[in-house]
């Protein structure tokens, strides 16, 4: 696919490597956090999604590069990692029994109907913000074979040095061989809380030198790497023409990035959305169909449609169908709870090839 060079399976040890911090998501379901006196516990983040997704869901090995804190709820996040056919690559961090370090954790309900779902995070002296350069020998990693490597906005919004760990990541996958893929993934709070003295547009436009493939959407684009652009809140959602017109953009200020996809999505409740997917590989596009999805959980959508458009171009499928198994994929994990998939890979197939759901054409 376009003039990506990807590494034969049989000379690799694993087809996809992610870099990210490890997260636990505390979901009290449709219950508002000042109500709630449970919680359902997720082990995410947004990095990890697409390794734990490919692995689970597409048969791919898959291996996550993160911190571990040394405490019980650090066997709880490794735990979960293995259960969903993971590789875990850790820096340990000793635990001081008060302060830290920690594993994040992520507050997000599920709303319902006209109440939308609502995130918030306790991300304090957190573990994975706390990883520099030089903490793993990845020339020795990438070394063993590596076909895929994958980071993105919410890992580099951690710290000044989590965004230099990536770049060393991202020139020692080039270095060997290994596509580069990286998910804007722009969330605003982050990017305050960091305070590194830098802009995000800077920050995301020194990673995006190194990437070759790019996932976000319009405004994404816009706030993730500072291009200027039509209001993303003005325009449909479903209409790919704006991103498209940002994409060019793009190529012109990265001509490194061969390829951008992104998902389309048009809320009209927290459990009815409108979803589909645009796919541009060097000048030419693919538009999904527009689904209409009855959502459970909207939470890790995003990261189901890159690993199924990663897994497409891994098996190196024509762009038609491998846009069709990301927004396959990334629809049915709306309706499962978590973060990560519970589909097969014979479900996500059917749906691609316009199965089970109502399809608008």
């Amino acid at each position: 696919m376009a003039s990506l060079n990807i590494i034969p399976a049989d000379r690799a040890k694993f087809d996809l490597l992610s870099l990210g911090g490890l997260v636990m998501r505390m979901d009290p379901g449709i219950v508002p956090f000042a109500y709630a006196d449970h919680y359902d516990v997720h082990v995410s983040g947004g990095e990890y999604n697409v390794a734990a997704n490919l692995s689970r869901c597409f048969g791919q090995r898959t291996a996550v590069v993160s911190a571990l804190v040394d405490n019980a709820l650090g066997e709880k996040v490794a735990s979960s990692v293995r259960a969903m056919g993971v590789q875990g690559i850790y820096k340990h961090f000793p635990y001081d029994g008060v302060r830290g370090p920690n594993m994040a954790l992520v507050w997000s309900d599920r709303g319902y109907g006209t109440r939308a779902p609502v995130v918030f995070y306790n991300r304090a002296n957190e573990a994975a913000a706390l990883l520099k350069p030089g903490d793993f020998d990845f020339d020795e990693i990438f070394k063993s074979g590596i076909r895929w490597f994958h980071s993105g906005g919410i890992f580099s919004a951690l710290s000044a040095t989590t965004a230099e760990i990536i770049i060393e990541a991202m020139k020692s996958a080039r270095k060997h061989g290994a596509i580069v893929s990286f998910d804007l993934n722009y969330r605003a709070k982050l990017w305050a809380a960091a305070n590194s003295g830098k802009k995000p547009s800077e920050v995301l436009g020194e990673i995006a030198r190194y990437v070759d493939v790019l996932v976000g959407n319009e405004e994404d684009l816009q706030m993730g790497l500072g291009l200027p652009g039509p209001d993303v809140h003005g325009v449909s959602k479903l209409d790919p023409a704006s991103f498209l017109k940002t994409i060019e953009q793009v190529h012109e200020q990265w001509p490194n990035i061969k390829i951008v996809a992104t998902t389309l999505r048009e809320v009209k409740s927290t459990n009815r959305h409108l979803w589909s997917a645009v796919l541009w590989i060097e000048g030419q596009h693919w538009l999904a169909p527009t689904m209409e999805l009855d959502v459970y959980d909207r939470v890790g959508g995003g990261d189901g449609f890159a690993a199924g458009m990663i897994y497409g171009m891994l098996e190196g499928l024509d762009p038609e169908e491998t846009l069709r198994l990301g927004w396959a994929h990334g629809g049915l994990l709306t309706t499962y709870p978590g973060d990560t998939t519970m589909a097969s890979l014979d479900q996500v197939k059917a749906l691609a090839k316009g199965g089970s759901a109502r399809i608008q054409r």
